[in-house]
């Protein structure tokens, strides 16, 4: 700064108030002398004689000893990084194997180019037809390029149109059979749509943008059936700086063979935990708090870090974060669709969990498959009996016997009326009580009291005949730091490289 103006002005920054009030203030000046300093000051002429475009030696205001020089220096340029075509591809094949290995994190995404993995599509050449050919080969009067040949009927636009009418008539007299459907179809909609509202997936979004590490719980008996594929596309095309993990909930209810091939399975796409959410006596909590706590200081640059829980309806998503917490704090019940909103629960000082809704895809799935998933409540079911058949089918006989003492049915209604008439449920005038006992066959089959499960792949049929619970051999395979014997679970295989 150079030497300072001494005089009174009231537009001197630097002036000497001798401890007066009322006037301006030094940054008051400042500010004022900073809104002036941009206008030129021009004659009557118009032409300029003074102002910011004639400061000439001045800067501030303040005249400058001499002129200033900034001295070219390379770290203007530090922020630019420059990398040899070879480099480039080494470093995307290192980049795509550790993005592909699911103990693997990549930390400080942002201080590396990660848009380097992807060729853009802007980037990418467009095909021209006259870079291959000449435009006289293609396009003049000597072209060779020949005219497609499009079919004989359709060469004449009146042909073409006449057909496409006749088409439509068509159309119109085959869909006249469903207009007397309508009422079914909107009934099928209303009940078994449930878990696909815009209300739930709104919910389900809100807590995957609000999550930094996501739970996604499945259930053992069906491994494949509620598995949230599509989510897991979206987090890795959307959001892949967010990590998932799966959590293969209610292992207690399949054998240990079937958990650990699951575990395998998944395993190489996310890391794959097998849990069984209970408040007494659970198994994996000691390995799922684990797996956050090291999550916790892969995000040390957070005060906290929220994890989401999601999956299926009545896959115990509920059940999970009330057996981590010790205590009952969410609301869980044996059916689906108890959790209607998000939620926040505390785990610890820098862990919150968020339950999450129950969210159905829609895959293609029938009537059958839908109410067998758990979606559907049993009571809401007009004929639920219709879907007893299914249950027989895919149960073996032996656990049928033992769970309701019947047995030699022949069909679905013959066995209903069997268990009606051996627990007493009848009607007015001795006949049997149907609808309630299609309603309890059905919720002892989402609440696990039938045995049933959907093998893994390449099972033999020696191992799927072996079709017997945890819940039937005890729980000797599992000791009391959350280890399955037989399923490949160390510490060593969540460890976060």
């Amino acid at each position: 700064m150079g030497k300072q103006i001494k005089s009174g002005s009231s537009d001197n920054p630097f002036r000497k108030t001798n401890g007066k009030k009322g006037l301006r203030s030094k940054s008051t000046i400042m500010r004022l002398n900073m809104y002036n300093s941009g206008k030129p000051i021009r004659d009557k002429a118009g032409k300029v004689i003074g102002g910011s475009l004639m400061m000439g030696d001045k800067a501030g205001g303040q005249p400058l000893p001499k002129h200033a020089r900034i001295a070219p220096d390379r770290r203007w340029f530090g922020n630019t990084r420059t990398i040899s075509p070879e480099d480039l591809d080494k470093f995307r094949e290192n980049m795509r194997v550790k993005q592909a290995d699911p103990f693997s994190v990549v930390l400080r995404q942002k201080k590396i180019p990660m848009s380097l993995l992807k060729e853009s599509a802007e980037n990418v050449a467009k095909f021209s037809v006259t870079d291959t050919e000449s435009y006289s080969n293609v396009f003049g009067s000597k072209k060779t390029r020949k005219k497609p040949k499009l079919n004989d009927s359709l060469s004449d636009i009146g042909t073409f149109l006449k057909a496409s009418e006749e088409k439509y008539k068509n159309y119109v007299n085959e869909d006249d059979i469903f207009n007397d459907s309508d009422d079914v179809k909107e009934k099928k909609e209303e009940i078994f749509s449930k878990g696909q509202s815009k209300r739930i997936w709104g919910e389900l979004y809100k807590v995957l943008d609000s999550s930094d590490v996501i739970l996604q719980v499945i259930d053992a008996r069906n491994v494949p059936g509620t598995r949230c594929y599509h989510v897991e596309k979206h987090i890795k095309k959307n959001a892949p700086h967010k990590q998932m993990v799966i959590v293969v909930n209610k292992c207690d209810l399949v054998p240990t063979w079937v958990t650990k091939k699951w575990v395998k399975i998944l395993s190489e796409s996310f890391p794959t935990l097998a849990f069984h959410a209970s408040i007494t006596n659970s198994f994996g909590k000691g390995s799922l708090i684990s797996l956050l706590r090291q999550f916790g200081k892969l995000h040390s640059d957070k005060r906290q870090i929220s994890v989401g829980v999601i999956g299926y309806p009545n896959t115990g998503k509920s059940s999970i974060i009330n057996t981590l917490m010790g205590t009952k704090c969410c609301k869980a019940a044996p059916i689906p669709g108890e959790t209607k909103i998000w939620q926040y629960v505390t785990l610890m000082k820098r862990i919150f969990l968020i339950d999450c809704p129950g969210v159905v895809y829609n895959v293609g799935d029938d009537e059958v498959e839908t109410v067998l998933k758990g979606v559907v409540r049993a009571e809401k079911l007009d004929t639920p009996s219709d879907f007893i058949a299914a249950v027989l089918d895919r149960v073996k006989p032996e656990y049928i016997t033992r769970q309701y003492q019947v047995d030699n049915w022949t069909d679905s209604i013959d066995f209903l009326n069997k268990v009606a008439l051996r627990s007493g449920k009848l009607l007015k005038g001795g006949e049997p009580d149907i609808h309630s006992i299609s309603i309890n066959v059905i919720n002892d089959w989402q609440r696990g009291k039938l045995p049933y499960f959907v093998p893994p792949p390449n099972s033999s049929s020696n191992d799927i005949e072996d079709n017997v619970p945890l819940i039937e051999e005890g729980l000797d395979e599992i000791d009391d730091d959350g280890n399955i014997n037989e399923v490949e679970m160390s510490a060593d295989s969540n460890e976060i490289q």
